[in-house]
């Protein structure tokens, strides 16, 4: 069963005690010690393989190389063994903090791996890289790990679950900070009291407008995540020395919700597990077939569909309009509803065509399908018949579809929508999708071989065929590893990559 936590602002002289406050539920969850179940065991092993796939396509993409730089510019910390960094040589450690840092960026960059939506959105396998450096950092092993993951993803979820942070412009990652220095408490075995320091500070330093993911979007997309991540692992050291945060930090008068949220007069029911029940949030939670925003990915099975079903419509001139009706996230987001011009601009950065479904699904309806890399290439997104085609795209909101993206109900939740195409001939063409083909509920469920199949894909530029072999083996038998061979699970690339990926130097 799980349990209600109902959440509103207090006036300072109501003094809510810790007990009421929600930090304090998550500490407690955090740190109760309820075994993870097999099946989420297995869907931990797929995310940890999932998030090596996408940081081994982004090695040499220059917002990872900037980071990693700025890692491995960071002697390793005198209290632990340090952390690996995705791509470098196992023995070349970094400190957690901003081995979290380099990692996180890696992880995101593509905007590739898992995803939950709710009533806010989220990439919960950004709780992984800050979890696994402190792991790696103090020696935990294969079963810690396991454990600080299953929370990380548990509090994430269920964050998402009932606080929008969107509608007040605030960035998702404000919900990382706290759920990743959750995992990291559990992880390190550490008591309530602490955690509850740690959670509080992370969400203090980790709440920022949503402009890094509007209009022109910048390289910071990646960044944000990793920040809050590296504010995680900073939390929970400045916790176990014995230093507090501010408090009560969502519900006191000058807090989160009263200010950032929605105001003195909000509450949110957030569900949490009861103590002693498992957390099993990452069942809920869904990866990426394809490297787009993950509201784009049905849309992307169905441009494919009809690009088997109507070849005609590769052709701008046989299209007189194409409009996707879908929920009110879509078309806001990543929709004509955002009024972003950037997202018809053929020049625009990929992080900003990353968020441009008309752009998306113009590619994806030329193309029958979609590359991490080459849909987003300026010639590809400069290319004559693709933006008559893609100017052609709008999206709507509508009710329907806003409803059932809201819904609680697994088997009716949807991120599709309804597509009406009208021909310069005259006819009209109307198709539909709920969810995306690898969404448990879509055409083609991901499974193990799934992920491995993906990482195989991108890793394979980089990576050698041993290397792809050592990690897969490690990440297959995660609960089983030992202090040493958590400190092995990351990726090396082979001999060159990293020197042929841009070295910028910056003040360290």
């Amino acid at each position: 069963m799980t349990v209600t936590h109902h959440l509103r602002v207090h006036r300072s002289d109501e003094n809510l005690a810790r007990e009421g406050q929600l930090a304090w539920h998550i500490a407690a969850i955090a740190a109760d010690p309820v075994e993870v179940e097999p099946d989420v065991v297995d869907m931990i092993i797929n995310r940890v393989i999932d998030n090596a796939a996408v940081a081994a396509a982004s090695l040499t993409r220059a917002p990872v190389s900037a980071a990693r730089q700025q890692a491995l510019d960071h002697a390793v910390s005198v209290g632990g063994n340090g952390a690996t960094v995705f791509g470098c040589a196992l023995d070349r450690r970094t400190s957690p903090e901003w081995a979290a840092w380099a990692n996180g960026v890696a992880v995101r960059e593509l905007d590739y791996h898992d995803t939950f939506l709710a009533a806010d959105y989220s990439h919960p396998g950004d709780n992984i890289p800050p979890i696994l450096a402190v792991a790696q950092h103090v020696g935990a092993d294969g079963a810690a790990l396991v454990r600080g993951l299953a929370t990380g993803y548990e509090i994430q979820i269920d964050l998402v679950r009932a606080i929008c942070l969107h509608k007040h412009k605030i960035d998702h990652v404000a919900h990382l900070g706290p759920s990743a220095a959750a995992g990291i408490g559990t992880l390190l075995g550490l008591d309530v009291e602490t955690i509850y320091q740690a959670v509080g500070q992370a969400l203090h330093t980790t709440t920022a407008t949503r402009q890094s993911r509007k209009g022109e979007i910048s390289t910071w997309k990646a960044h944000a995540p990793a920040f809050a991540g590296k504010m995680a692992v900073e939390a929970v050291d400045r916790a176990m020395r014995g230093e507090t945060s501010p408090s009560p930090i969502y519900e006191g008068e000058d807090g989160v919700v009263a200010w950032m949220l929605d105001g003195p007069d909000a509450s949110y029911d957030v569900p949490l597990p009861a103590p002693g029940e498992p957390k099993r949030g990452i069942l809920d939670s869904y990866t990426k077939e394809h490297s787009a925003e993950y509201q784009a990915q049905a849309w992307i099975d169905l441009a494919r569909k009809l690009h088997g079903e109507h070849p005609e419509l590769i052709d701008p001139a046989n299209v007189e309009s194409i409009v996707l009706h879908t929920s009110h996230h879509t078309h806001y987001v990543i929709g004509s509803g955002a009024n972003d011009p950037q997202k018809y601009d053929p020049k625009a950065s990929r992080e900003t065509l990353d968020h441009s479904i008309p752009y998306i699904f113009a590619v994806a309806l030329q193309d029958g399908g979609w590359h991490h890399v080459d849909s987003y290439a300026p010639e590809r997104a400069g290319r004559e018949d693709t933006v008559a085609l893609w100017h052609k795209i709008t999206t709507a909101e509508d009710a329907e579809w806003t409803r059932r993206y809201h819904s609680e109900d697994p088997n009716e939740k949807a991120f599709g929508g309804r597509v009406e195409i009208r021909l310069t001939s005259g006819e009209t063409i109307e198709d539909e999708i709920a969810v995306a083909d690898a969404h448990p509920l879509g055409a083609r469920p991901f499974a193990r071989a799934d992920y491995i199949r993906k990482f195989r894909i991108l890793a394979e530029p980089v990576l050698s065929a041993e290397e792809i072999d050592r990690f897969l083996d490690l990440a297959e038998r995660l609960p089983e590893l030992t202090p040493e061979e958590v400190q092995q699970l990351s990726i090396v690339a082979e001999f060159g990559v990293l020197a042929a990926a841009p070295a910028p130097k910056g003040l360290f």
